[in-house]
């Protein structure tokens, strides 16, 4: 017996195994879900969409902003990527307000 190691355990547990995860009865997880909107989510989908109707960016950062993410903390991130989105277009839309007027 080398330096460090105990009993021998060849023997030990044997006949004892304990089922982990039985696959009959299957619970899928609350995350084991897919996500809304074609698997990306609904800030993901709003953020891509709102290229093309910048509204969709002002409901995904209301939504952002009544913590619609606990629900599922999956969207958080394409919730704040709306959110930035629809700053981003308030400031241009300001800007050309702006110019416009003076």
């Amino acid at each position: 017996m080398f330096k460090g190691q105990g009993k021998e355990i060849t023997g030990y547990g044997k006949d004892k195994y304990t089922i982990i995860k039985d696959l009959e009865d299957y619970q899928p997880g609350i995350y084991d879900k897919p996500l809304p909107c074609f698997g990306c989510g609904l800030g993901w989908f709003s953020f891509l969409v709102g290229f093309l109707c910048p509204v969709m960016w002002y409901y995904a950062a209301f939504l952002y902003m009544g913590s619609y993410y606990r629900k599922d903390p999956r969207e958080r991130a394409g919730l704040a990527a709306s959110a930035i989105a629809a700053l981003g277009c308030s400031v241009v839309i300001l800007i050309i307000v702006l110019i416009r007027l003076f």
